[in-house]
């Protein structure tokens, strides 16, 4: 089985609504493309910094990113990965992301696990904890023909969760994330295809275009990944619209040639 699958690289600017219409170009354009699987980035209603995350936060189902997406998937018949945006549940906020069927209906959601808490000295610094809350669930669906899991960024650097989902049937994973500057070069890359090569599977890092005049910087560089730890395609730090075709049945080739998921003791000599 193929199936077609879009990674939107979009700018995110401190304007929602710019930012929904900027998704939804793009959400057609994959439609037009003939892809059944539509992948926005983390944050893709919200610019990145903590300071805005409660403003910009939205209830299920009243949220009008949320209605917007379900909207687009009905009118697209596409799955659609909203990325992720700052959800509002219960009194806390959590980075969150929503995915609806090709009947617009919530298929499900996953709220960010391991939260991104970093201080590079002269580099990077941010506290995702000193305003989110951390998710509890491994979140595992099916949906236009296919079997996934989903992380969102910080995430996809825990290997025992992309082999959790792994062992729950996903075919693929996919990581809607904003790595920055310094991280981005050094382990983007590196990690989506790791992940890959040890649960032999699909990847899709789903990231923002840096925009200029913003505080925090995403790298870019969306990619996908197949089970031998393959780009199959890959942007750069422009806005992109990434369109690749899965070819599922390689998931059983390499599972035959190496099986590694059939060893889940260790071996004693």
């Amino acid at each position: 089985m193929q199936i077609k699958a879009a990674l939107c690289q979009m700018t995110v600017v401190a304007d929602k609504e710019a930012n929904l219409e900027k998704a939804a170009q793009l959400i057609r354009s994959a439609a037009d493309a003939g892809c059944a699987i539509a992948v926005l980035p983390e944050m893709f209603n919200c610019p990145y910094d903590n300071r805005l995350f409660a403003d910009y936060a939205e209830t299920w189902p009243e949220g009008p990113s949320l209605k917007r997406l379900a909207a687009l998937a009905k009118e697209t018949k596409m799955l659609v990965v909203g990325g992720s945006v700052p959800e509002r549940y219960r009194g806390s906020l959590y980075n969150t992301a929503f995915v609806f069927d090709a009947q617009g209906t919530l298929l499900t959601r996953h709220r960010k696990m391991h939260l991104f808490d970093i201080d590079i000295p002269g580099g990077t610094f941010f506290q995702e904890s000193a305003t989110l809350c951390a998710g509890r669930e491994i979140t595992v669906a099916q949906g236009s023909g296919i079997v996934f899991g989903l992380g969102i960024c910080y995430d996809m650097r825990f290997p025992e969760l992309a082999r959790s989902m792994t062992l729950k049937g996903a075919q693929i994973l996919i990581y809607p994330g904003a790595f920055g500057p310094e991280t981005g070069p050094a382990h983007w890359e590196l990690t989506l295809r790791a992940r890959a090569v040890d649960n032999q599977v699909f990847t899709l890092g789903v990231s923002p275009a840096p925009t200029q005049g913003e505080g925090y910087q995403a790298y870019g560089n969306s990619l996908a990944v197949d089970p031998w730890g393959r780009v199959l395609a890959k942007a750069n730090r422009a806005e992109a619209l990434l369109v690749v075709e899965l070819d599922l049945s390689l998931l059983d080739k390499v599972r035959q040639e190496l099986p590694l998921l059939a060893h889940r003791r260790p071996l004693c000599y």
